[in-house]
């Protein structure tokens, strides 16, 4: 009741959001942390309580995700991150994605008739990202050493953690392919190659072993200095003897995907040695004194921009909340800024994106226009940004419409606060143990991400050697006034940025507090091709939590749209941390559609 009355108080609420909540909202004046699992977050309070800042905090909660989330995110996978510097007053991103193998062709995948990258075994693997990306925050921006906060991971991969529902779900699903053709990961997820009960222990020693390595190394240079301590356990994992033992599993075990492909994996040293993780700057957009900041357009990050540059001409806040009309505004406008994410983003190393004038806000003015308020578009749309920046060259005649592949989940979230200012904000995912084997005495899984490229090469994302496919994973931070305000995000592949937006505007729009506005019920637009194989859209389809009043979901039907009921707690899983420096109270929020988030405060 307390929590409530406070809330109430601070966001000046009314009572029906309150009692909505399944969750409190958590407070606390010197840290907050929230993560995909109880455990994952007392790690990163951990390293607050001992001294450490929000991105020594941040790096603990993704290892330790590492090894309780093991069934959505491991260290063979990726993790973009958004770090506001209290120091510094600024917001930089870390480009926490891998590339393609150099043998991962067109050519070689048209030479063996294969028209679309599985999302299994070896041929979606790219270079793992985990690694190099939360020692190079760690090198950047933290305080403490590699092997601080590597203890908790280590202590639970070594001592194990009782195993829960989701998770015990994706062994089971999995359980006969462990059996039958991956004996490695069944060594370590089945009893005697039966699935475990809830709440019976999972152990990991040869991952607790990995991480134990990458501590021993730093400490092996630690005469040198810190920074010289943390570069020898990155060199360790991507140009020493680790680096070996991983490329030499792939190489040397054939694995059949779902397209009935027997192969061995494509990763070389000289793909590890050659990999290094990039602070960046990254974009940004203001949507009614709110500044916006996402990963850039190697990621799908910038669609959420797009969208609120498209959303800033409409009298949101005077619609009701979660009504037709108001759900019909955010269907149409996101599938114009999913038209544009299709054509045009994809690694800026390798494909002109033209940035500037996708983020214009003249651009957003004119694709505006193209949205009926009647009725839904049935077209995947791109636009024409290139007037709206400095001149340069397309990758392409724009298409008046993308083509559909016609119809026939993973990642986490790491959010973090410190009193001092300072926000970490991660999406973690790949390296997932559904995917790929267990590497033999490593412990972990190379990831899939590579599904992401398309092998068609008038596309800007499709697949070329040393270049990273799209990603969907996309953290989120905003600043009001120049001061820490939001840090968000969510799992769930193509939905994350749309579960994103709504959050948001629940909060900026509507007035929300951080629980109340994770818990509302959401809706996914699938009228674009899918970031994930067999990569088939849906046009004109949303699908929409149950919880959502029965006669919003008839309205919509009968303005054209097609409804899809998608269970009552299903999209996504929006973590937020909310920060109010004028009182210097942190705020945590946690949803419960994946029954396992957790905020901890102090």
């Amino acid at each position: 009741m307390q929590i409530a009355r406070l809330a109430l108080a601070v966001f000046a609420l009314p009572a029906a959001w309150l009692a909505a909540q399944t969750r409190p909202l958590i407070m606390g004046q010197n840290g907050v942390v929230v993560s995909g699992h109880h455990l994952a977050s007392d790690a990163g309070l951990d390293m607050l309580k001992k001294g450490g800042n929000a991105v020594d905090a941040g790096v603990a909660t993704v290892f330790a995700q590492a090894v309780v989330e093991f069934d959505r995110f491991g260290i063979g996978g990726e993790v973009p991150i958004l770090i506001y510097l209290a120091d510094r007053k600024k917001v930089v991103a870390i480009n926490g994605h891998g590339p393609a193998p150099l043998k991962a062709t067109l050519e070689w995948f048209s030479q063996r008739n294969i028209e679309a990258i599985p999302g299994d075994c070896f041929l979606p693997a790219v270079v793992p990202a985990v690694v190099d990306s939360l020692v190079l925050a760690l090198d950047e921006y933290g305080t403490l050493s590699l092997a601080e906060v590597l203890e908790p991971a280590i202590r639970i991969a070594d001592q194990g953690f009782s195993v829960y529902e989701p998770y015990l779900g994706h062994v089971e699903d999995l359980a006969p392919r462990f059996n039958s053709e991956w004996p490695s990961s069944a060594k370590i997820f089945l009893r005697d190659g039966r699935v475990p009960k809830v709440g019976d222990v999972i152990v990991q020693k040869d991952l607790a072993r990995t991480l134990r390595r990458l501590a021993e190394a730093e400490a092996g240079a630690k005469g040198e200095g810190r920074s010289a301590g943390l570069r020898a356990a990155r060199d360790l994992f991507y140009r020493g003897e680790m680096t070996r033992e991983i490329v030499d599993f792939q190489a040397g075990f054939e694995c059949t995907d779902a397209l009935g492909f027997k192969s061995p994996g494509l990763l070389s040293l000289e793909d590890f040695a050659g990999y290094h993780a990039q602070v960046e700057e990254p974009a940004h957009a203001a949507y009614r004194g709110v500044d916006v900041y996402k990963a850039g357009f190697w990621s799908q990050g910038p669609v959420l921009l797009q969208t609120l540059n498209i959303l800033e001409g409409f009298d949101v806040s005077g619609m009701r909340h979660n009504s037709a009309p108001y759900l019909h505004l955010l269907a149409e406008s996101m599938k114009l800024a999913y038209a544009d994410r299709e054509w045009y983003y994809a690694d800026p190393n390798f494909v002109g994106v033209p940035e500037q004038g996708l983020l214009s806000k003249q651009y957003a003015a004119e694709r505006r226009k193209l949205i009926s308020l009647e009725t839904p578009s049935l077209t995947l749309r791109p636009g024409d940004p290139y007037p709206f920046q400095p001149r340069q060259q397309a990758h392409g005649p724009i298409p008046e419409e993308i083509a559909f592949r016609p119809d026939a989940e993973g990642t986490t979230g790491t959010r973090v606060a410190d009193s001092r200012g300072n926000v970490f904000s991660a999406t973690p995912s790949g390296g997932w143990f559904t995917s790929s084997p267990i590497i033999e005495g490593l412990g972990f899984v190379l990831g899939t991400r590579g599904q992401s490229f398309w092998l068609d090469p008038t596309r800007a994302n499709r697949l070329e050697p040393g270049k990273k496919p799209r990603t969907t994973l996309t953290p989120s931070l905003a600043l009001k006034d120049g001061k820490p305000f939001l840090a968000w995000g969510t799992p769930g592949g193509d939905v994350q940025d749309q579960a994103n937006l709504q959050v948001f505007l629940n909060i900026v729009e509507f007035g929300m507090d951080a629980q109340s506005a994770i818990e509302a019920p959401l809706i996914q637009i699938l009228d674009f091709p899918p970031s994930f194989f067999p990569r088939r859209s849906s046009p004109g389809n949303i699908a929409v939590e149950t919880r959502l009043a029965p006669e919003v979901a008839a309205q919509l039907e009968q303005m054209g749209h097609k409804i899809r009921p998608a269970g009552p707690w299903s999209l996504g899983d929006v973590t937020v941390v909310q920060v109010d420096p004028e009182r210097g109270v942190l705020f945590g929020a946690a949803g419960p559609r994946r029954n396992k988030s957790y905020a901890v405060a102090y």
